[in-house]
């Protein structure tokens, strides 16, 4: 590996990422040796863990490398999940299919029926299941990835969204209907806990912070950020957003704030908001829970993507029929990639190698591929319908947070 020869006190950092302005204790020499310790006053210090990594959640896996998506690079597949096709599952929110199709060939594959208004497809923590959230059938539709067939169906009160906790110890159901947003067993379902912040209507998207001691959902209908403990489930801070663009070049707007995906920067240190209402990509600091931040997009962006180096941020502009590729690092709009003709991109994911990203095209009825490396439209696949969430599988990554594919 290419830590192995650093200090203990380094490797300590990137493996774990939990350990705070903590010493190297003092060396101490070999009977045979004949060279003395090193006074304490001579030893190079432990390195400070930055603050996003500390005090991590107990049993969430590590960050790695200073990257929350290290483990999700071109290439890193779990070994249990090779011999899985590489299809794409797309639900249709105005129906109760899921068609999927192959990525290599792009062709329809078979057309599943899952419950009415199927929102989202959402891998499962430990990558065994697919998971679509059929919101008016009130049911979980699980698909098995290794077979493409549905193999069960579970009762759930109207799930829009499904995100799971880093610790793999609960599901999040957005019960955007009822502007609930309920803690869950990961495995049957079953509510344990429902949440609820006075004045959030419509929890719909979230991201987890770097130690994944709490998460921020976005509250599409009203406006708002919440911030709500992993392990308390409480509710840790409200952020209500400006109905009028905080960013320069941000196309005109509707007049209100209308927050929709929601991605950790690769460092850990912001989250970055896709406000459909505003025309503006928000910057939230993960530190004090303030907007820091913002930059003028095209028309209603709407779902986030990292790359998968972790580099840039794929952001779909769906008013716009654009992808605007944003650099978290200098927060700027480095390319823009254009459907010819028009569209309307809305959610997806990036393939496995990272050299494509496939996103719905909501009131268009297909699906789009972009070359990652051109930035060109390459696929243009017909579904009918109104496609919405859909998910890209296989994907990298040790485990997952939900939504159509937030792997860490």
């Amino acid at each position: 590996m290419r830590f192995a020869r650093r200090p203990a006190a380094i490797a300590a950092w990137l493996l774990v990422g939990a350990l705070a302005g903590c010493a190297q204790s003092q060396g101490q020499a070999s009977p045979a040796s004949k060279t003395p310790a090193p006074a304490a006053a001579e030893q190079t210090p432990a390195p400070t863990v930055p603050w996003q990594f500390r005090n991590p959640l107990p049993g969430m896996p590590p960050v790695m490398g200073g990257n929350v998506y290290s483990q999700a690079r071109a290439g890193m597949i779990q070994s249990a999940l090779a011999g899985e096709p590489a299809y794409l599952y797309v639900p249709d929110s105005t129906g109760s299919t899921v068609t999927v199709i192959d990525q290599r060939t792009r062709k329809v594959v078979r057309v599943l029926h899952a419950g009415y208004l199927s929102q989202h497809v959402v891998p499962t923590y430990d990558l065994r299941r697919l998971m679509v959230t059929s919101s008016a059938a009130d049911e979980l539709v699980a698909i098995s990835p290794r077979t493409a067939r549905i193999t069960r169906t579970v009762s759930v009160p109207r799930p829009y969204n499904l995100y799971f906790t880093p610790d793999g110890k609960a599901a999040i159901v957005m019960v955007e209907q009822h502007d609930v947003v309920r803690f869950s067993d990961p495995r049957t379902f079953r509510g344990r806990h429902d949440v609820t912040a006075r004045g959030c209507h419509g929890p719909n998207h979230a991201d987890f912070s770097a130690n994944g001691r709490f998460f921020v959902v976005t509250c599409e209908f009203s406006g708002e950020l919440v911030k709500i403990g992993t392990r308390s489930h409480k509710v840790l801070g409200v952020l209500p957003l400006s109905g009028h663009a905080t960013a320069r070049n941000a196309a005109p707007g509707m007049g209100m704030s209308m927050p929709q995906d929601v991605r950790l920067s690769p460092d850990g240190r912001t989250f970055f908001v896709a406000d459909m209402g505003t025309n503006e990509l928000r910057i939230i600091s993960a530190r004090t829970f303030r907007q820091v931040g913002a930059i003028g997009m095209p028309s209603h962006p709407h779902g986030i993507y990292p790359s998968r180096d972790g580099r840039l941020l794929y952001v779909s502009d769906r008013g716009a029929g654009e992808v605007s590729v944003v650099n978290p690092r200098t927060r700027k709009i480095v390319d823009t990639w254009v459907i010819p003709g028009g569209g309307s991109p809305d959610m997806g994911g990036v393939s496995a190698d990272g050299t494509m990203l496939w996103l719905a095209g909501r009131y268009d009825g297909v699906i789009y591929g972009f070359d990652t490396r051109t930035g060109k439209l390459v696929a243009k696949i017909p579904v009918g319908g109104s496609p919405h969430g859909l998910v890209v599988w296989p994907q990298p990554g040790r485990y997952s947070l939900g939504h159509t594919g937030n792997m860490r």
